[in-house]
């Protein structure tokens, strides 16, 4: 933990790796956001900790295949798929449910 510093920072010393949250730390997080009546930011929460154990391109694709006509209805089901053979259940459930609002709002590829 020392050494994550701004000078480290600057001079490239630190990759994305240093910076991630553990997944534990998240959940933690999500049940101080629901205790505190906040059961949205516990849920986003608990959904970052699933990402927090995905591979960092792996994210950035989900990301851009949740922006407006870029994926086809299959391709969205195969990316729910996949995201629960990850073991990443509740980003999979928000998956899904941006393909039936992106149907049912025409804006699939």
């Amino acid at each position: 933990m020392s050494e994550i510093t701004v000078a480290n920072a600057v001079d490239g010393k630190l990759g994305l790796s240093d910076l991630r949250m553990a997944p534990s730390a998240l959940d933690h997080q999500a049940a101080l956001a629901e205790a505190g009546g906040n059961p949205q930011l516990a849920e986003n929460f608990r959904r970052a900790a699933e990402l927090a154990m995905i591979d960092d391109e792996e994210v950035m694709a989900l990301y851009e295949a949740l922006r407006p006509h870029r994926s086809t209805a299959a391709d969205l089901e195969e990316l729910r798929a996949s995201l629960v053979a990850k073991g990443a259940p509740r980003c999979a459930a928000l998956v899904e449910q941006a393909a039936i609002a992106y149907a049912r709002r025409g804006l699939l590829r």
